[in-house]
Order: structure tokens, then sequence, then C-alpha cells
């Protein structure tokens, strides 16, 4: 839903990347980016405690200039799942690692995932609801241009919920047919 609602986004699959592409999407310039400038790509993840077993996620700090300049010359990574598979991403994959990471300012509304996720914490946000209040705070906060995004968040949350709802009242679905039973 994220990919399909910012017109500028990349979306690519998979959990273990092939260094020369990474390299390509993570430093290639793009259409829409300020002339002349090469872009500064940060990745939306929070700080990761220091793990002696794991020294590579150890990230780069992010330089202050890139956050006092044009928001336009920044590209944001973003990585979707779990964050246990997140964070297997970020191991499996050098490149994502030496990246600066930018963590959200505190203070963000709870989650609209509610009925269907499970969060350790209310601070805990969807990857859709993480990626625009990263873009609004990259673009000095009170940007609420992504407003349109989360209501169409919210509104597939509400029928998925009113369908899970419906699913319990009616009982256990029956198996689907299988090509013997045809």
């Amino acid at each position: 839903m994220l990919h399909l609602c910012l017109p500028r986004s990349r979306l690519e699959v998979g959990e273990a990347f092939d260094p020369h592409a990474l390299r390509a999407w993570l430093t290639d310039p793009w259409s829409g980016a300020p002339a002349g400038a090469g872009p500064h790509t940060v990745l939306l993840y929070p700080p990761s405690p220091p793990d002696p077993a794991l020294p590579l996620l150890a990230p780069p700090p992010l330089p202050p200039e890139w956050l006092a300049g044009d928001a336009a010359a920044l590209r944001l990574v973003v990585l979707d799942g779990t964050w246990r598979k997140s964070r297997k991403m970020l191991y499996a994959n050098p490149l994502l690692q030496a990246l600066p990471r930018l963590p959200l300012a505190p203070g963000l509304p709870a989650s609209g995932y509610g009925g269907l996720r499970r969060a350790h914490a209310p601070h805990q946000l969807s990857t859709l609801e993480a990626t625009c209040a990263a873009l609004a705070q990259l673009e000095g906060g009170h940007c609420d241009r992504y407003a349109p995004v989360r209501a169409a968040f919210a509104a597939f949350m509400a029928r998925q919920v009113a369908q899970r709802e419906a699913g319990r009242q009616q009982g256990p679905v029956p198996p689907a047919a299988s090509p013997a039973d045809c």
C-alpha cells in the first residue's frame, strides 16, 4: 500500500540482495533529486543496542547536515517485515548495515494496527505508519501531506477487523475443494 501511495518509491523484494544491485539502488541518482546533489541514503531503523555477537550492526552516525539540508536530497530505505525479519535482512546485507540510521522522534501516536497485530510497546508502528512519520519528520515535522496515506491504512485496517469479526461469527471456514474433489 505504501509503495502504491508514494509515486517516487521503489520496491525491492528479498532478504539477502546482490551487493552490486543493492549498491546501485542505494547510490544511483533518481528523478526529482536536486541538481548536482548526490543522494544521501539513510535507513529508517531504531538504534540497536551494542551486541558483541553482532558487531557489524553498529551503524555510522547520521550527519546532522543531512537533516538540516533539503529533505529531497535524502533517500529513505525502509525494511518491511517483523522485527526479527528486518534484523535478519540487516545482518544479511552489509551495505544496509553501513547506512546511517534515522530513528523516529519520540512522542508518536500509538499504532493503528491495533486489533490485528500485537506490539511489544505502543510506540511500535507498522512500516507504513513509521515511514509516514519519518517522511513528515524529514520535512520539518509539520507536514501533514501523508494524512491521506494514513487514512487509507486506517480504512484498510477497519475492513480487516470487520472481516475477521464476521468470520468469527460465522464459525470455522470449510476447507477449499482439492483437485481430487472435482
